[in-house]
């Protein structure tokens, strides 16, 4: 049976650390890891300043699919189950693509829209950081869940058909998504918070509406997710950093802890 991988950072990693050698993905690794589809993350940071995200995720977006085509042997794009399926007919990995972050709409439903017809499958609602619109699990309560606005994303992406991924999100734009999408529940890198208490990881209260909606959590294996002396040991590591004024940007999973 394939593994279908949720959330692979593979794009981001190699544009932004090229010179970083020891990435967890490559071809080989994934066939060994009887790996047959995968999302790509298409994601820009939620904190810096212009180009405005949308411009900044374009590139990243055109970026991925060059990649793809420029080792088109043994990945294939794929949009929907008919193309993955053809995809893994041939041999190859079909790779799909998610936005990750709404900030990348710029709060619009037209750029929603399009970022559906260049084929993207699944949206994050948030990353680190709240949007105007949807609270981050990692940043300080604003809308309390969802605003109005986010409610038409939500159903927005049910009738496009797009998934809208829950992790990164509070625990109430959790239920507040739950309340509203038609959709199962969708965590594309998550794990559980009764097993590791870090504000990214599923409560019991959610994961059963999780089960109830016949939705799915991919789980993520980054150790600060795994147990709580992983997260511990990665925050007083975060903490060790800013206190030496260490350089990060927001992709740093080790700080990503609550307000």
């Amino acid at each position: 049976m394939d593994v279908v991988d949720g959330h692979n950072d593979l794009p981001w990693r190699l544009r932004v650390r090229a010179a970083d050698l020891d990435l967890s993905t490559d071809l080989p690794r994934l066939r060994r890891g009887g790996v047959g589809a995968q999302f790509w993350s298409v994601y820009v940071p939620n904190d810096r300043p212009e180009p405005r995200p949308r411009c900044r995720w374009s590139s990243r977006w055109s970026w991925s699919r060059r990649l793809v085509a420029h080792h088109a042997s043994a990945p294939a794009l794929a949009t929907n189950s008919t193309e993955v399926r053809r995809a893994r007919a041939t041999g190859r990995i079909a790779c799909l693509l998610g936005a990750e972050g709404g900030h990348c709409l710029d709060n619009s439903l037209v750029v929603l829209r399009s970022f559906f017809k260049l084929g993207i499958r699944y949206l994050t609602l948030t990353h680190s950081r709240n949007t105007d619109w949807a609270d981050s699990a990692t940043d300080k309560p604003a809308c309390g869940g969802l605003s109005p606005f986010v409610h038409e994303v939500v159903r927005e992406c049910n009738r496009l058909g797009m998934l809208v991924d829950l992790s990164h999100v509070a625990d109430t734009t959790m239920h507040a998504a739950l309340d509203t999408s038609t959709f199962p529940a969708f965590f594309s890198h998550s794990s559980a918070r009764a097993l590791c208490d870090h504000p990214r990881n599923v409560p019991d209260d959610v994961l059963r509406r999780v089960r109830d909606s016949g939705g799915v959590v991919m789980v993520t294996f980054v150790p600060s997710f795994l147990t709580d002396a992983c997260r511990e040991w990665g925050s007083a590591l975060a903490d060790a950093e800013d206190a030496i004024g260490a350089p990060w940007d927001s992709e740093d999973f080790l700080r990503e802890r609550t307000y």
